[in-house]
């Protein structure tokens, strides 16, 4: 029997490995700087954070772990946003994995929680937005450099993330108690296929829903209203698979990739999995 840790890093392959996933890397697509392999090194890279999470610590230590784990492989950033998801997940799931327990974890978050978070930014590199002027002290770019401004303020871990919303829908999951999470579980769940099959079809109808907060970032609001479009046509065309393999192509060829979008279907995956409602 797996455990929530085991779960987590099995939902971290599963997410890769499906495909078609337009703009992301999966089994049969890499992009220029990152291939499926450092995907498959960086979930095993994770595993030790994720066991800290399930063992019950707190949230910063073992998502820094985690991260630490992640980027030592060769690619840089793989999953990032991902663990940010799962580690509060699975520490949620040693009481109960539901969103009231979920909203919990997240509530009880500390200071240190919010330092530990920034110090991740130190093992790599991640895409972030320029702050306003009056901010650039809590940039989470400078990583450690950054926890004394961070710890004058006293802001928790819950905190940083109340300030990244709008505009970072991984934060914002944090704030709404994982919904679009557990919806995508639970779409997971009621599909047929196989389980990375399911997990792309997920994929495109998140993608279908809202503009993904990555793209809009790197590439702009409009580019990003665009991809959603192009996938609400997708799915609500129900277009054969080659159609999907085109758009896929395209966004990968344009440099467009929906990331955030690939961190809430492995956060569904993991639900589903832990859930027992999907077999693997």
């Amino acid at each position: 029997m797996r455990t929530a840790a085991g779960n987590a890093e099995l939902a971290l392959l599963l997410e890769v490995a499906g495909t078609p996933k337009p703009g992301n890397v999966d089994r049969h697509r890499d992009l220029d700087d990152l291939r499926f392999e450092h995907f498959l090194a960086g979930a095993v890279g994770a595993r030790d954070g994720l066991e800290m999470a399930a063992e019950g610590a707190a949230v910063g230590p073992a998502f820094e772990r985690a991260v630490e784990g992640m980027a030592a492989q060769g690619g840089g950033n793989t999953q990032f946003g991902a663990l940010l998801l799962l580690v509060p997940l699975v520490r949620a799931a040693r009481e109960d994995l539901s969103q009231p327990v979920a909203e919990s974890v997240v509530e009880r978050t500390t200071v240190a929680d919010a330092a530990a978070f920034y110090r991740a930014f130190d093992h790599v590199d991640v895409f972030v937005s320029e702050p306003p002027a009056d901010l650039e002290p809590l940039d989470v770019r400078r990583g450690s450099d950054a926890v004394p401004a961070l710890e004058q303020r006293g802001l928790t871990l819950l905190d940083v993330m109340d300030r990244s919303v709008p505009g970072d829908d991984v934060a914002r999951e944090w704030l709404t108690g994982f919904e679009r999470s557990f919806a995508a579980a639970e779409r997971i769940a009621a599909a047929d296929g196989p389980v990375a099959d399911r997990a792309a079809a997920t994929f495109l109808s998140l993608l279908a829903e809202r503009p993904d907060t990555l793209v809009a970032k790197r590439s702009g609001e409009g580019v990003a209203r665009e991809v959603t479009e192009r996938a609400a046509e997708l799915r609500e065309s129900a277009a054969d698979r080659e159609r999907v393999e085109a758009f896929a192509d395209d966004l990968v060829a344009r440099g467009i990739n929906p990331g955030t979008t690939a961190d809430l279907t492995a956060a569904g995956l993991f639900i589903a999995l832990e859930r027992e409602a999907v077999d693997v």
